[in-house]
């Protein structure tokens, strides 16, 4: 056969196999994208569930009350300043001095 011709073929084979290795590669990644994706939902939809146990379990009162109702009384309540002022102390501190 024809050298140049079997250079080509060698040549295409070569680029169909980093090619292919390339989309294994990308396929990977997404997939590992994917997987902290949800794994960050699920943190996060287990940190909503714990802190409306807590809540729950401290003021039962709430239980009944609607989606709407709960809302309202918790932007009533986490909007005053007294409690707003907790809040902010026992927030983390960032930066600045220990």
């Amino acid at each position: 056969m024809n050298p140049k011709l079997e250079k080509l073929r060698a040549e295409q084979e070569r680029v169909q196999r980093e090619l292919e290795q390339a989309q294994h590669q990308q396929q990977r990644l997404e997939n590992r994208l994917s997987y902290l994706s949800t794994g960050e939902r699920r943190a996060r939809a287990h940190r909503l569930i714990t802190r409306g146990a807590a809540i729950e379990s401290i003021l039962p009162a709430v239980q009944p009350m609607t989606e709407r109702a709960f809302y309202e009384l918790m932007e009533t309540v986490l909007t005053l300043p007294v409690v707003q002022s907790v809040i902010q102390s026992r927030l983390p501190q960032t930066g600045g001095d220990p």
